[in-house]
């Protein structure tokens, strides 16, 4: 397949950099034909020129327009071929069936943001009529919904080439919300984001979008450029802590502060309680362990700390996890660099007195090996650092506590997590149901019988939680509530009625849902 390697800018392609960057083959590190051209500094500025100049056409547009849009992208994404996914396996690793699972998601993601834009609930319209007879004051006509922010700043994910990319959630919600994106293809699959920006312009130019609703630019080094930009007005991130802080300081510094939306780390602590234990624990030990190499632990949500009551059958549950592990075949990661660190995570805990390795092979050539730990537990009630930071790849810590009490403590040592997972059975909820409050103020996400590592696209989920998981936990960056993030209320007040927007006025044009004088109506103003 062949590339152009130019920037998407305001719908038309730009290389104006001499700077060449490479994708590589994630299996044998070998340089793919073409180059990416850099973006240069004045690329990054047409970029969010044409998102600028796009913003104010494409909020304005009916909503079911924008949910056109989004149709056609889905429709796009689902036509990309064979050749595509094979691409994209080349430049990841990952195998084809999970690459057109993803696809499907991906696509899936847009057409579920198309229905919430036919559902108008996401304007979130409020009415409270005026009261001219009400005393000691009386009350003007105020009605409020929400529009969007303006152009967004998107940061791809190296993990997830389609579902966290190019036209992934954050750029599926900011676009439902009306908001232009720019966006910065990752280095570890730049063809993977080509391909897909021309299917997602493909998609604006049969619907009739404006230029610069859509923009891509290439290269190490322009994301400053970008964030600090006085056109963008918000930014999604998924990727590391360090990147995603670093992101949050530019976005603060500004002189007109916006906010960052980064996903960034999470350990997604498991909690094996009695007698899941004693009823299935060695079917448990088959199943985490699954967890922990499904994609070579290349996931957010990977469970990487495993906690338990100390007893007989927590300790074979242990030998049976670390059993599992060691039979597990090595996997190539996503990228030289993410093997690296994947590496010099584990260095860390093998050289840290206070935890001890108890299953896996020791690294060696370009694949992964999983790895099972053991650390006391009062690395956690003391809050070793180390013992929190994420391991990106298949490898969990497993900790023993001696009774209920010290599992609480140990749960409430925890920073902010995406998900935390309750093992139980029988009397296990009710006898730890004190467990509940704790978790819900740690983490985005609690599962009960079931693995993390699943991230349903759906009204109902949450993918967030509170920092470091994410710089914001009022957001998710998977399911419908993600639009939240790039909308702002706007209020009218004593507005004539032609001059509000259709969300608002009295006859409900739009058939919406609405906040209306307290109680919730479909009506129009006059049927009330």
């Amino acid at each position: 397949m062949s590339f152009s390697g130019h920037n998407f800018i305001a719908g038309q392609r730009s290389a104006l950099g001499d700077t060449l960057v490479y994708s590589v083959d994630a299996h044998t590190g070998e340089r793919l034909p073409g180059g990416f051209h850099q973006a240069t500094l004045d690329e990054v500025d047409s970029a969010v020129a044409g998102a600028t100049a796009a913003f104010p056409v494409f909020r304005s547009l009916p909503a079911v327009r924008r949910a056109e849009f989004l149709d056609a992208i889905a429709d796009e994404l689902d036509a990309l071929g064979e050749d595509f996914v094979a691409l994209t396996c080349r430049e990841t690793a990952l195998p084809s069936a999970r690459i057109q699972g993803e696809r499907g998601r991906t696509s899936g993601q847009m057409r579920l943001f198309a229905k919430v834009l036919r559902r108008g609930d996401f304007y979130g319209a409020r009415i409270d009529q005026a009261l001219p007879e009400r005393t000691p004051l009386p009350r003007p006509d105020l009605r409020q919904y929400r529009i969007g922010v303006g152009p967004v700043a998107v940061f791809g994910a190296s993990n997830f080439p389609l579902a966290f990319s190019t036209a992934g959630g954050d750029t599926a919600a900011a676009l439902a919300a009306g908001c232009p994106v720019v966006f910065k293809a990752h280095s570890g699959h730049m063809a993977t984001a080509e391909r897909v920006a021309e299917a997602l312009l493909r998609a604006a130019d049969k619907t009739g979008m404006p230029a610069g609703v859509f923009n891509m630019i290439f290269g190490g080094g322009v994301g400053e450029a970008l964030v600090k930009h006085p056109g963008i007005q918000a930014v999604g991130f998924t990727g590391s802590l360090k990147g995603g802080r670093a992101l949050c300081d530019m976005a603060a510094a500004r002189p007109q502060p916006i906010p960052v939306f980064a996903e960034m780390s999470s350990i997604n602590p498991v909690l094996a309680l009695p007698q899941a234990l004693a009823s299935r624990g060695a079917q448990m030990a088959r199943e985490l362990a699954a967890s922990v190499v499904q994609g070579c632990g290349q996931f957010c949500t990977n469970p990487g700390l495993v906690l338990g009551i100390r007893s007989p059958a927590f300790t074979t549950f242990i030998e049976q996890l670390g059993g599992h592990l060691a039979e597990q075949a090595p996997q190539t990661m996503l990228n030289a660099g993410t093997l690296a660190s994947y590496g010099k995570g584990l260095q860390a805990l093998l050289a840290h007195p206070g935890i001890q390795h108890l299953s896996g092979q020791a690294q060696a050539g370009n694949q992964a090996q999983p790895q099972l730990f053991g650390a006391d537990v009062s690395l956690l009630l003391e809050h070793d650092e180390l013992l929190q930071e994420e391991v990106f790849g298949p490898c969990t810590i497993v900790i023993q506590v001696a009774d209920d009490a010290e599992l609480l403590r140990a749960v409430s040592a925890l920073r902010g997590q995406l998900t935390a997972t309750l093992l139980a059975d029988g009397d296990d909820l009710p006898a730890f149901a004190q467990l509940f409050g704790v978790l819900e103020d740690k983490v985005g996400r609690v599962l009960v019988n079931g693995y993390p590592t699943g991230v349903e696209v759906c009204d109902a989920m949450v993918h967030g939680g509170p920092y470091p998981a994410t710089s914001d936990a009022r957001g998710t960056s998977v399911g419908t509530l993600a639009i939240d993030r790039f909308l702002r209320p706007v209020c009218y007040q004593n507005v004539p009625d032609a001059l509000l927007p259709d969300a608002l006025k009295d006859a409900n044009p739009l058939g919406i849902q609405r906040l209306v004088d307290g109680q919730y109506s479909r009506q129009g103003l006059s049927d009330v």
